[in-house]
């Protein structure tokens, strides 16, 4: 989700976190091209410490990061289904909610939609729809692509201009929806289903793809994209939050049979070595002008209220995208994806099988 312009490989950043400074370091862990690098600098500007950023591209990675015994990170930026993981496994500390000045900027409705009402261990970040975007001026008239699913099996003509996600559980349950099965399901028939669905989808695709498929689909080398809303905003909007005329062929839909929708969250792990500069960071995110600024930078969408409004006047072009905010009828058909617990291993069996498998 999310070219990681702030991107250093973990050793490196906890190797620079030592050597010549003598400022406070904050570790982040989080998705490439994810936040205003001009808010990072004032963040350190603004408490007089230094942020190290590392990336990942995807939850398991994350996890298996640091399930390995990775230490050093104060702040993790988890989808929620995995914030839920890590806080059962012990990974995450409780947020003090009175450390946050900032908490009730958040949007109560969407909370009260979330998977943890209750913040128990992660403060929302931004939100994201995952849909699929095409190239208008390639796929006209009887080639435009229907709003489903099936575009990713029924398009032969367009083998080798498709990409999947390579995300495990955005791309297991697409195929889910697109067999009108919950994307959280746990019933080993309807995942061998949607196993051999994506098997099928496979002799479509150029590859399953979670970080160039939106260069590729603004530049035309890829005619349709299984993405994130965010990515996609990015191709159509310039940095202003403005409709971009030089991509305004990018267009961008969530099927009707139904998607996914998801949050990423910032977390604090129980071995952070700067729990107050952690806390600090996230009051910081949620300040109106701030995480105003960040969401016309990621272009997704954080669910600060009075950031929503800055919004509204300085980029009205952003906030009228349905790409990044959708209509209530459209949410309507999303679904959250939720922790799996033990049923993780079967969907890890089914993901490696599709992976395995022949065109």
């Amino acid at each position: 989700m999310r070219n990681g312009i702030l991107a250093l490989s973990a050793s490196a950043a906890l190797l620079l976190a030592g050597c010549g400074s003598n400022k406070p370091t904050l570790h982040i862990f989080t998705w490439t091209d994810y936040i205003d690098p001009e808010l990072v600098e004032r963040f350190e500007q603004e408490n007089g410490c230094r942020v190290v950023i590392d990336v990942f591209d995807t939850n398991e990675a994350m996890l298996a990061k640091i399930q390995a015994g990775a230490k050093g990170y104060d702040i993790l930026f988890p989808t929620s289904y995995m914030v839920a993981k890590l806080g059962r496994d012990g990974y995450l500390e409780k947020i003090d909610h009175s450390r946050i000045s900032t908490l009730g900027n958040i949007d109560p409705d969407y909370v009260k939609s979330s998977l943890d009402p209750s913040m128990t261990y992660g403060i929302p970040y931004m939100v994201t729809y995952t849909g699929i975007a095409y190239r208008d001026d390639r796929l006209v008239g009887d080639k435009a692509p229907a709003h489903s699913w099936s575009v990713l099996e029924n398009r032969p003509d367009l083998a080798g201009r498709i990409t999947i996600l390579g995300d495990m559980r955005e791309a297991m349950g697409a195929a889910l929806k697109y067999n009108g099965h919950s994307l959280n399901t746990t019933n080993a028939a309807e995942l061998a289903e949607a196993r051999d669905t994506l098997i099928r989808w496979k002799k479509n695709i150029a590859k399953f793809e979670t970080e160039q498929y939106k260069t590729g689909v603004a530049g035309g080398e890829f005619l349709l994209v299984h993405g994130y809303s965010g990515d996609i905003g990015q191709v159509q909007l310039d940095p202003d939050g403005n409709v971009a005329p030089d991509r305004n062929h990018v267009q961008f839909f969530l099927p009707e049979e139904g998607f996914s929708l998801s949050c990423d969250e910032m977390v604090i792990p129980v071995d952070a070595p700067d729990k107050d500069l952690a806390y600090k960071f996230i009051e910081f995110v949620h300040l109106p002008d701030v995480a105003a600024q960040n969401m016309q930078y990621t272009v997704y969408w954080c669910p600060n209220v009075p950031a929503k409004e800055i919004l509204a006047e300085e980029a009205p072009d952003m906030v009228a995208n349905e790409t990044i905010f959708p209509t209530p009828e459209t949410l309507a058909r999303g679904e959250v994806i939720d922790d799996l617990g033990d049923a993780l291993a079967l969907y890890n069996k089914m993901w490696d099988e599709v992976l395995a498998a022949g065109r």
